[in-house]
């Protein structure tokens, strides 16, 4: 009988900053996610380090009193890597590797190594190996540390800075050559929407982990890769689905997050072509997650980039089942009330009842309220077909079986 193999974690520590831009509180929800982001790239945290600090320093980003701390704890506990949550500058990085003698990493960084990891298909890997090269290009010379004895001087000149330069100019033209690849995938998958002919599109988006790949699941019959990690679905995934006779095609996208690098959003703009060419968005989002409305403004910030926010939007609140809420004795005068004891019902009657009929309460998991759920998107999607072909009589419910 086979042993089962344990996996080695790499040994990480964190490092976040308050500021005026983020509170104390922000920052530790921001180490949290950074933590789980962490994980799933296969590392465990061994302990956090936050610091006050109105500006970053420009040489360590943290002070030097810190680094001194995070040095000796580094350095005792053996260590591998330290990741900052802040995009940390390409000289940054290099005095803290040299003062910390380890692998620095920050949240662009982070995201970059989990989304190599999870690329399955040849134009996911193309778009991160674009994301890669563009975020490494001005951090090169960080990689030659035999240069270091290029300080200025008799014969100290020349050399390393022509590889330096090689190196640069191997990456740029690596640069080109992917995106003029990706050029030609995404004519290709133009051609293959196209020929999808005139079915309605409906897009799955939302925050990362919430649920969306186990929805699609549920509702198209499918066995897409669904896992409690961040980035569980990198490649979006399209199924034709059926509801109550009436055809459709339903897409699952990559996850947005908070602090999203900005070399993703650029090479993931073509994958996203997928919300950008849907007639319906299914917004979903994690009920049961203390900050899902910082969430959901994530994900407007992502869907006004790509020029998507004003489509037409069902907010699907997922996780019903793992939602829960403090509760204030009745004879407590002194706690406030805040989101943290608010019901479900009690959140329906805040900004919630503006969106009114667009909001649906499931558990994807648990495959509460789909037919509430079913009947929702039926509707929408039925509208869809009526809007566009109104003097077909096969759109109608007892013609949909000839679609």
């Amino acid at each position: 009988m086979l042993e089962k193999k344990e996996i080695a974690y790499e040994k990480t520590v964190l490092i976040g900053v308050i500021n005026k831009e983020q509170n104390e509180e922000k920052v530790r929800e921001y180490l949290d996610e950074l933590e789980f982001l962490t994980y799933t790239a296969g590392g465990e945290v061994c302990k956090r380090f936050v610091q006050r600090i109105q500006l970053p320093n420009p040489k360590t980003y943290i002070g030097s009193g810190k680094m001194k701390e995070v040095e000796s704890y580094v350095e005792e506990h053996k260590i591998s890597s330290v990741i900052f949550d802040d995009e940390l500058s390409p000289a940054q990085q290099r005095n803290i590797e040299k003062q910390l003698r380890c692998k620095i990493l920050d949240r662009t960084s982070l995201i970059l190594d989990i989304f190599a990891q999870r690329a399955q298909t040849s134009y996911a890997r193309t778009q991160v190996e674009l994301a890669q090269y563009e975020y490494l290009l001005p951090r090169l010379t960080g990689l030659w540390t035999h240069l270091e004895r290029q300080k200025g001087g008799i014969g100290m000149r020349g050399p390393g800075e022509t590889e330096i330069e090689t190196d640069r100019r191997i990456v740029r033209d690596r640069i080109s050559l992917l995106k003029k690849k990706l050029a030609k995938i995404d004519r290709q998958m133009g051609t293959q929407r196209g020929n999808r002919g005139s079915l309605v599109r409906v897009a799955l988006v939302g925050y990362t982990n919430v649920g969306k790949s186990t929805l699609m699941n549920v509702v198209s019959k499918s066995d897409v890769f669904a896992e409690n990690k961040l980035f569980a679905t990198l490649d979006t995934t399209v199924r034709k689905v059926v509801i109550g006779n009436l055809p459709f095609l339903l897409s699952d996208t990559v996850g947005f997050i908070r602090k999203l690098p900005t070399q993703l959003v650029e090479s993931f703009k073509s994958t996203l072509d997928e919300v950008r060419e849907a007639d319906l968005l299914l917004h979903v989002v994690d009920i049961s997650h203390p900050n899902f409305e910082e969430h959901i403004d994530s994900v407007h910030k992502i869907l006004d980039e790509i020029k998507s926010r004003d489509k037409k939007t069902i907010m699907i609140f997922n996780k019903i089942d793992q939602y829960t809420h403090e509760t204030i004795e009745e004879d407590d005068l002194i706690t406030e009330k805040t989101h943290k004891h608010f019901t479900i019902a009690e959140w329906k009657k805040t900004w919630m009842q503006r969106v009114g009929d667009r909001a649906i309460f499931i558990s994807a998991l648990n495959k509460e309220n789909l037919d509430e759920f079913r009947k929702r998107v039926y509707d929408e999607v039925r509208d869809i077909y009526v809007t566009r072909f109104p003097y077909n009589n096969f759109l109608y419910p007892e013609h949909l079986d000839q679609y």
